[in-house]
């Protein structure tokens, strides 16, 4: 409730719409993938360090990975196609027998397949994510902004204090 409480206040901040949707984006990649990979550190590590909304990534992470549950099937399918693939055993062995190789667990199908997936989508992912947050933006919240109990909240004591507290 609060991870909700926290993506509703984001989407009527001033973050850019690139900020939210990019962290739906990562959260989505994340959450696909196996949580214990090195490619799921590097995003962490991208998230925190750039301008990155968390409540959006925090968000997006368990929506996806309950998503990832039910499609790793076709996606460690396409993880096995990837690495049984002729064209890419030399390259496939190169990796394998390197430290990076080894630490990317790229070998494994679910591993390799979900990141695919999850790599082919992101675009998609963040382009659709930009949209329905501005479309939220311009046409939802303001009719939220109408409603009573919304007015009586913001006009609560506490309302101020918090906005006093925040900054």
């Amino acid at each position: 409730m609060l991870i909700l409480a926290k993506l509703l206040k984001a989407l009527s901040s001033d973050a850019s719409p690139w900020q939210l949707a990019l962290g739906i984006m990562f959260g989505m990649i994340f959450g696909l993938t196996p949580l214990l990979s090195l490619h799921n550190l590097l995003i962490l590590f991208i998230v925190l360090f750039f301008r990155i909304n968390l409540s959006t990534f925090l968000l997006a992470v368990p929506l996806f990975s309950g998503l990832g549950f039910f499609l790793s099937p076709l996606m460690a399918m396409l993880g096995e196609m990837l690495l049984t693939l002729d064209a890419m055993k030399v390259p496939w062995t190169w990796l394998y027998n390197t430290a990076f190789g080894q630490l990317s667990r790229f070998f494994h199908t679910l591993t390799l397949g979900s990141l695919a997936t999850a790599l082919v989508l992101a675009p998609g992912v963040l382009i659709f994510s930009k949209i329905l947050i501005i479309q939220y933006r311009e046409k939802v919240m303001d009719s939220i902004e109408k409603f009573k109990i919304i007015q009586l909240l913001k006009g609560s004591r506490f309302y101020r204090l918090y906005q006093g507290v925040r900054g």
